[in-house]
């Protein structure tokens, strides 16, 4: 970026942008995010001047995003679903094959919300920036759900809070929780969810396979659980039988080596229909289960 911004169009901007960063897409969000447009307003400023501002801001962006920060992180967002998520280093970046997760969970809920005649409570464990939990409330139809959104950390708690306050009146049925697995939901809930859903922790510690910006970036705490990878989803769906109601849903996501093992946490605890179920990849990423009645 060598010219003043006073004398460069925001289309001569995304150019000069993707000769730095190497990818159009990368250098059309980055330009979006610093002009401060969504995606269909950008096109109507494409010929406007670049204001000071918006230049000094991607000019930050990009010095971010060449010393290998995540895009995400960079521009302090990320679409999940049909949400626009605040992301930060407090928290996992979600993935796009955890959306999968929530249509199991929504198509559940919605069955049963059709069935019973009433409101749904579900929990998301270990909720993040909220992702998972706030997809919930937004897809679902409206006041019908409460959802417990926990986790053990505090930041990744602020930033779902401040993700709920930017879906407005969807997330109305939004609750959290503080502490560890089932300890942060609140006594007197114990066997009245309908459904569970969570997206532990499941990667082996000292597994090679992780790039490595994820391990630089990402908070090792959302990554890793114990040498097999199994610590929190052994808490999690051991634990989950108490806290369901009888034929409640327990959906969790894995790695994609442990759907045998995973599975088999489902039987040993008196699970049924336990199922596995596929990512956009085409690779073993969820199990679901029903609780015995």
């Amino acid at each position: 970026m060598t010219k003043s911004s006073v004398h460069v169009t925001w289309r001569e901007m995304v150019k000069h942008t993707q000769s730095e960063v190497g990818e159009r897409t990368v250098a059309q969000w980055l330009c979006e995010h610093a002009s401060g447009c969504d995606a269909n307003e950008f096109g109507g400023i494409l010929d406007e001047l670049v204001s000071e501002r918006s230049a000094e801001h991607l000019r930050s962006m990009l010095t971010r995003y060449a010393t290998g920060e995540p895009l995400q992180y960079v521009m302090g967002r990320w679409t999940f679903r049909r949400l626009d998520l605040l992301v930060d280093s407090r928290v996992l970046i979600p993935r796009p094959e955890t959306e999968l997760l929530v249509e199991h969970v929504t198509r559940y809920a919605s069955q049963k919300i059709r069935e019973v005649g009433r409101g749904v409570v579900l929990a998301d464990l270990g909720t993040g920036s909220g992702a998972v939990g706030l997809s919930l409330l937004h897809e679902l139809p409206f006041e019908s759900a409460e959802v417990w959104m926990t986790d053990s950390s505090e930041d990744a708690l602020h930033v779902a809070r401040a993700n709920a306050a930017g879906v407005g009146r969807n997330a109305v049925g939004a609750r959290f929780g503080h502490g560890s697995w089932y300890r942060a939901l609140p006594a007197d809930l114990r066997g009245s969810f309908d459904a569970i859903v969570s997206n532990p922790p499941y990667i082996a510690v000292g597994d090679p396979l992780v790039g490595d910006s994820v391990l630089k970036w990402e908070p090792h705490s959302a990554l890793f659980a114990g040498t097999d990878g199994l610590d929190d989803l052994r808490v999690v769906v051991t634990g989950a039988i108490d806290w369901l109601v009888p034929g409640g849903l327990l959906a969790v996501e894995m790695g994609y080596t442990q759907a045998n093992l995973v599975s088999q946490m489902f039987d040993s605890v008196g699970f049924t229909h336990v199922s596995v179920h596929k990512d956009l990849a085409g690779l073993d990423r969820f199990v679901t289960g029903i609780s015995p009645n």
